[in-house]
């Protein structure tokens, strides 16, 4: 049994309805902590969010079930904790976070929370954990990923990780590119790529996905799931239709946020081949995310790829134009698409170790694992 501080207190975040209500005091709160947590591991303000755009993204939904708790230190809350369950057919995976402000590291809050995770994803089935940790590059030993490309320094977070029964199955890159110097590059790839797409056209939208391509869109979508590399990570097929999309779009439009989809359409047939989301909140000088991209398996070599991003970027620049950056995630053996963020420009900021656990069906849930945060909301 683990024994928690007796400072601490850990307990389920209630989801309000709106912002702005009497009850919505700690959801607040958690969302200011959870920018400090990721301004110390980041070194910007790239990553907040405010609580109005988070909150859309906490709604009950039937594609999972997204469990939140605070922790609370003497009565202020100094970090948050996450378990993701998605509700396809067969899942026993579940996704964790766990985010504490610096100050508050080895002070056992991290075990005491992971024993609430791990005894919650028992509780729903689940026995694969997984979950994604931020590792800024330092001297000394390093993980090799055993997808053999890249690695990681065998920091506290892995400790953490490894001390405690998991496995790093892959390594993802984050990488930036300046809006501004890129720009002339961006325009010269696009013309290259238009070049080498003949028999595709491009089409964009914002969120909410037009009804004209709502099937094609949750089909790139699913496909994300089996076709982008996954390294050793148990990943679930997710089934998308065109009630999930607007789902999906939804949240991004009651958040204030602008999601912005480019896809390749193949002329012949109708159908949307590949796509690319680009993502931004109401304040548009800050930065730009861009989030899935995809080529369709039986459509690549024509540079598709290349295609989307590059149109994507040219009509970024009316609907966000003072944005001056965007931040993408990648698997490190991605090589394709990496050759092609390479080229417009993106450079790599730091890597994501991904760590999964496999738990013993007749142990207790009383394991530890190390305080992480993940990127996303």
């Amino acid at each position: 049994m683990i024994t928690p501080p007796p400072q601490l207190e850990l307990h389920p975040l209630h989801i309000p309805t709106d912002i702005d209500d009497a009850d919505a005091a700690d959801f607040r709160e958690m969302t200011h902590v959870r920018n400090l947590v990721y301004r110390e591991i980041t070194g910007s303000t790239d990553e907040d969010l405010r609580p109005e755009e988070l909150l859309p993204h906490y709604r009950p939904a039937p594609d999972e079930i997204r469990l939140i708790w605070v922790a609370r230190w003497d009565g202020r809350i100094v970090g948050r904790v996450g378990l993701d369950l998605p509700l396809e057919d067969g899942s026993d995976t579940a996704y964790w976070l766990i985010e504490l402000l610096a100050e508050f590291h080895g002070r056992g809050i991290g075990t005491a929370a992971y024993a609430v995770l791990e005894r919650a994803a028992r509780d729903h089935g689940r026995r694969t954990l997984q979950s994604y940790a931020e590792h800024t590059n330092a001297p000394g030993p390093r993980l090799a990923a055993p997808t053999g490309f890249g690695d990681i320094p065998l920091d506290r977070r892995a400790r953490f990780f490894l001390r405690h029964g998991y496995e790093l199955k892959q390594i993802e890159r984050k990488s930036v590119l300046d809006l501004r110097s890129a720009a002339s590059t961006v325009d010269r790839l696009l013309a290259t790529a238009r070049a080498a797409s003949a028999g595709y056209r491009v089409v964009h939208w914002t969120a909410p996905t037009p009804a004209e391509h709502l099937d094609g869109y949750a089909w790139l979508k699913s496909r994300m799931s089996t076709d982008a590399p996954t390294g050793g990570m148990a990943v679930d097929e997710e089934a998308w239709d065109a009630a999930r999309v607007r789902r999906h779009d939804a949240r991004y439009v009651e958040a204030g946020q602008t999601l912005f989809v480019t896809a390749a359409q193949h002329i012949a047939t109708g159908d949307l081949v590949a796509f690319n989301e680009l993502v931004i909140g109401s304040d548009k000088s800050r930065a730009t995310f861009q989030e899935d991209t995809l080529v369709s398996a039986d459509h690549r070599g024509h540079r598709l790829g290349m295609l989307v991003k590059c149109a994507a970027l040219v009509a970024w620049r009316d609907i966000a134009p003072e944005s001056p950056r965007v931040i993408t995630y990648n698997a490190e053996e991605n090589r394709p698409m990496l050759d092609i963020n390479e080229a417009i420009g993106f450079a790599p900021a730091s890597y994501e170790g991904a760590w999964q656990k496999v738990l013993d069906a007749v142990t207790d849930g009383a394991g530890t694992a190390g305080s992480s945060a993940t990127s996303g909301s």
